[in-house]
């Protein structure tokens, strides 16, 4: 039979409510990402020797069925996290093929990676959170390390399957990096691609960073 290899996690958390998504969801954070942001609440998903455990999308369904019935009972499911969980883009179709049709499947993501990534698991994604940092290339560049290009195609890509009202787009107030100037400027950019569902919030800089933007 098919299998996906182990795949690498840095944490399984259950019983989350109204968290990322609908009803009792389980987040599973896969360990791997492509950017490195300055104020990253999950840094270990980078750092080599913070992988907490293997499992294969065989071993992780067998696992989260002792939640079956929460699932079923609330309509809610699994969302895939990290890190950057399309790294593990074909984990994550194996795993939906695998797990019972009735749980939703929510994913948290970046975009920031090829759009073959994004394309294996859209038959199965049933609501996007992506967080799109900030939609200026100088600002993106300086707050995560890469550029918007990526997500800004995978948005496109979305938008193109008219999968708008699927996807909640997170845009934060990031001190010391945008304004809400620039956070309207994304949102316009965005609303023009037919997206609608935004997160506002502002970033809590740690005490260490603030030192640092200080020197």
């Amino acid at each position: 039979m098919f299998s996906v290899p182990r795949s690498p996690l840095i944490a399984i958390a259950r019983h989350r409510l109204s968290t990322d998504g609908t009803g009792v969801t389980t987040l599973v954070a896969f360990h791997g990402c492509p950017l490195r942001c300055r104020y990253c609440l999950n840094s270990q998903c980078w750092e080599t020797d913070a992988i907490w455990r293997w499992a294969t999308p065989e071993e992780l369904v067998d696992e989260l069925m002792r939640d079956n019935l929460y699932f079923l009972a609330t309509g809610g499911g699994v969302c895939f996290g990290g890190g950057e969980p399309l790294l593990q883009s074909d984990f994550i179709a194996r795993f939906c093929r695998l797990c019972p049709k009735e749980w939703h499947i929510y994913l948290e993501s970046s975009l920031q990676v090829e759009q073959s990534r994004l394309e294996a698991v859209i038959p199965c994604v049933h609501h996007y959170f992506i967080d799109v940092k900030d939609l200026q290339p100088d600002i993106y560049r300086q707050y995560t390390g890469g550029t918007p290009s990526l997500p800004m195609a995978n948005l496109q890509l979305l938008a193109d399957r008219h999968l708008q009202q699927q996807v909640t787009i997170r845009l934060p107030l990031i001190p010391g990096y945008n304004t809400d100037g620039d956070r309207q400027h994304s949102q316009q950019q965005l609303e023009a691609l037919g997206f609608n569902s935004f997160d506002f919030f502002d970033y809590v800089v740690p005490s260490s960073a603030k030192q640092s933007m200080l020197q």
